[in-house]
């Protein structure tokens, strides 16, 4: 209980729990409003970006030690639900430039 007492005492704690917070209202926000034209490649765009959490898990993985059981099986979640979503990106984007390519006229 202490240790939460010494967390919320502690004035950054509530600047960055504010910046959090409104982080996620204005996402809601922005997502809410993007016309459905621009979501696919958007979304697709964004999956792409958890690139960057494979990168993080791999050096969270390299950086635990042999025993710390708990730090590995999350970094090894992190890398195959985020390989997953990178993978889904990749897949959507290429199923929606599909839509707009030209159909070869068979004769």
């Amino acid at each position: 209980m202490e240790h939460l007492t010494i967390i919320f005492t502690n004035e950054a704690t509530y600047r960055l729990i504010t910046i959090v917070m409104l982080s996620i209202f204005l996402g809601i926000e922005l997502i809410s409003n993007v016309p459905s034209v621009l979501h696919t490649p958007l979304m697709s765009g964004a999956n792409a970006i958890h690139g960057v959490v494979i990168i993080g898990a791999i050096i969270v993985m390299g950086k635990a030690g042999p025993s710390d059981y708990l730090a590995l099986a999350l970094g090894f979640m992190a890398v195959i639900l985020g390989t997953l979503n990178v993978v889904g990106g990749f897949v959507v984007t290429d199923r929606m430039l599909e839509m707009f390519s030209k159909k070869k006229k068979s004769a």
